[in-house]
């Protein structure tokens, strides 16, 4: 029953990170609430385990539908790679516990912003091209990357957010990009956890394939339904993120 609870959980968990990120708002609890004598950064890094696929899957199929600029894409890819190493480093040095507090808060901008700007991401006008396009997709994959390595939560509709709202993208070209940045972070965490011990690779397949079937659902749909529907699950994530950060942070 424990792994049948836990499968079904991950398989949900592709289907909203594949559309708009947040996927860990479902599947990190999850674990947590079957496995509560677990040691914390082996949930976290089962976590990762699982969820590095299914984002690498909605990359592929993203990749295949939408056009991105690969040249100016990849930079970023290799910037959130090497930022989510360095965040995972930092944590080792000191506490991202004031991240708590701050995070509802900063949610909450995003989530009044985007409900105040309702044609945002809605077309696909990239404010950028060639070298600054490139330099600022490194810019937030660096820091973005920075964040996962060292806190993590919402990170996938962070990235979502900045491509719409700073780089000009719809949602779509926001989520299919975000996908990339999002896998190469998590890729770095799933190998610093793997060093340390800290993930329970015989779960890892069971859970990595109903991931993915969540992941290709939720594409498919995305893909189908185009930025308007990626932009109302943005809204409902970025709820339920505002929610449940504030509860950890205030009440727990």
């Amino acid at each position: 029953m424990e792994m049948l609870f836990v499968t079904l959980a991950a398989g949900l968990a592709g289907f909203v990170d594949a559309i708009v990120g947040g996927g860990g708002l479902i599947f990190v609890p999850a674990l947590f609430a079957t496995f509560p004598g677990a040691h914390p950064a082996t949930m976290l890094g089962t976590n990762k385990s699982v969820s590095v696929w299914g984002t690498a899957f909605a990359s592929w199929q993203y990749s295949r539908k939408v056009n991105l600029s690969w040249p100016r894409l990849l930079p970023g890819v290799l910037m959130a790679l090497l930022g989510a190493f360095a965040g995972a480093w930092t944590v080792t040095q000191i506490s991202p516990d004031f991240l708590r507090r701050l995070l509802p808060l900063i949610l909450l901008g995003v989530l009044a912003y985007t409900l105040a700007r309702k044609e945002l991401g809605r077309a696909h006008q990239p404010r950028w091209s060639g070298f600054r396009e490139m330099a600022a997709l490194a810019l937030v994959g660096g820091t973005l990357g920075f964040y996962d390595g060292f806190f993590g939560p919402g990170t996938g509709s962070f990235f979502v957010f900045l491509l719409v709202r700073w780089l000009g993208y719809d949602f779509l070209h926001a989520s299919a990009g975000a996908k990339w940045l999002n896998t190469a972070s998590n890729a770095a965490a799933l190998l610093l956890f793997s060093l340390q011990g800290h993930v329970w690779w015989h779960m890892a397949l069971p859970l990595a394939l109903a991931n993915i079937a969540g992941s290709l659902l939720g594409t498919r749909l995305a893909l189908r339904h185009g930025a308007g529907f990626v932009r109302l699950m943005f809204i409902g994530v970025v709820s339920a993120l505002i929610l449940k950060t504030s509860y950890d942070a205030f009440l727990r």
